[in-house]
């Protein structure tokens, strides 16, 4: 890498229709501009059991539409794939394999990786997140590749402490799913782009936030902002209770 930091400026509006925006958007005001190198691997490590959770969900959004090509080209991008490979230490020139399998490979490189507290944090949003409607969990892949994530990784991106195998490896992840959701309008955004998103997903991208709050306290000092919600969440179909 050259050490030039790919930056990511969602196009939306200043209103946001749904409240899971707003969540977004204090994610991306959160002081990721004051994270040191050991941070930016707490914050990667909370990323790892995001990772986790994304491949679930776009399992359950397969298996819902078994035969939308869009969605088997969606997975074809992020699991069982060559896509970031080779990275040093991580994946070996070819080696295919899903995109949480990355971000977990790199973490050995720092005691993030193994911290006992955070692992705890992370098993504990996997649990919670499992909760989750499955409609809405298959949805969710629409808000993450379609300008979500790419805005949070812009965000993280603003870090200005990279120094180290796991860190340099994360920033690598982060550049490249950038590019993979973008593409010019061709990207993995243009895939999952047709399934209908609503405030039922809210409770995914709060238990995100809170995950990374927990990870990185210094980042909490400005997602507090964001839990006052300005309205009642909107449902576009009816909410399916588990």
């Amino acid at each position: 890498m050259d050490g030039t930091v790919v930056a990511f400026q969602p196009q939306r509006s200043s209103a946001p229709r749904f409240i899971f925006h707003s969540v977004i958007d204090g994610i991306c005001r959160m002081a990721w501009d004051e994270l040191d190198s050991d941070e930016v691997m707490r914050a990667a490590k909370a990323y790892y059991y995001f990772s986790v959770q994304f491949r679930e969900n776009l399992e359950i959004a397969c298996a819902q539409n078994p035969a939308d090509p869009k969605l088997a080209e969606l997975w074809d991008g992020e699991c069982d794939t060559d896509n970031l490979s080779p990275w040093p230490g991580v994946a070996a020139p070819g080696e295919r394999m899903n995109h949480d399998e990355f971000m977990r490979r790199l973490l050995d490189f720092h005691p993030a990786g193994h911290d006992r507290r955070l692992s705890e944090a992370g098993l504990a949003y996997l649990e919670k997140t499992r909760q989750v409607d499955t409609d809405a969990r298959a949805a969710s892949i629409a808000s993450y590749e379609d300008g979500g994530l790419s805005a949070v990784f812009g965000a993280m991106l603003r870090a200005p402490h990279w120094y180290g195998r796991g860190q340099r490896a994360f920033r690598f992840f982060l550049e490249e799913h950038i590019r993979f959701d973008s593409e010019d309008g061709a990207g993995h955004g243009s895939l999952s782009r047709h399934l209908t998103v609503d405030d039922r997903i809210l409770p995914l991208w709060t238990a995100f936030r809170d995950l990374l709050t927990t990870a990185v306290p210094k980042l909490a000092t400005v997602a507090a902002v964001t839990r006052r919600e300005p309205r009642m969440p909107v449902f576009l179909r009816p909410l399916r209770l588990v």
